[in-house]
């Protein structure tokens, strides 16, 4: 089984005003979002020019796929998108901030009981760690144990995968973290994975393959 490099996508403005875009089109990165996808290009890149990459995955969402574009560009491959790879369906949530939900008792079920809450006419954090996982052993199946892949995803999808193929419990999976732009290695293997790096800043000397 391959390595994972797991990326989340940069900076957009419903990200800076603390609101769910959820499945949202048309969110696309502000200026410092495009400044860190550059800055994630340019400190991989130079790296990954003679590592056993065979693709780049990535959610179809705007903000992936920009966020995805300059390392794909310097790398000369082209992006695949993905649909597993989208993020959570937030339902009528989505557009909200944060703030306003942090009210609402269900706000506590979503941080100390995930896998006993739904999204309102969305979907659950159980189906969603399930899609990814799914999508991602499915890309891992046919590579070689040395290969790379890179997935651009959003903050809960990559929680949620690192959460399973370590054997976290589900509602576990908030006490992680991953920031814009960051990026985390998975290692997989016939008896689960090793985390190699979480939520690390692109300049961040990754152990790859």
């Amino acid at each position: 089984m391959p390595t994972l490099l797991l990326i989340r996508h940069a900076e957009n403005d419903y990200l800076k005003q603390g609101r769910l875009a959820g499945r949202l089109a048309d969110v696309h990165l502000n200026q410092n979002g495009r400044a860190q996808a550059q800055a994630l290009a340019d400190a991989l890149a130079p790296r990954l020019k003679d590592a056993p990459l065979k693709a780049i995955f990535s959610s179809p969402l705007e903000r992936a796929m920009e966020t995805a574009a300059p390392l794909a560009a310097a790398l000369g491959l082209e992006i695949t998108p993905h649909p597993a790879l989208i993020e959570t369906d937030c339902g009528r949530w989505t557009g909200k901030t944060l703030k306003s939900l942090k009210r609402l008792r269900l706000w506590q079920i979503v941080q100390h009981k995930p896998s006993q809450f739904q999204f309102p006419g969305g979907e659950t954090f159980g189906h969603c760690q399930s899609r990814i996982v799914t999508a991602l052993q499915s890309l891992c199946q046919p590579c070689q144990p040395k290969d790379l892949l890179i997935c651009f995803s959003h903050s809960d999808p990559i929680k949620l995968a690192i959460a399973h193929f370590l054997g976290m419990p589900l509602d576990n999976f908030q006490r992680l973290s991953v920031s814009p732009a960051s990026l985390s290695l998975l290692h997989l293997n016939e008896s689960g994975a090793r985390l190699l790096a979480m939520n690390c800043d692109p300049a961040f000397i990754l152990p790859l393959p």
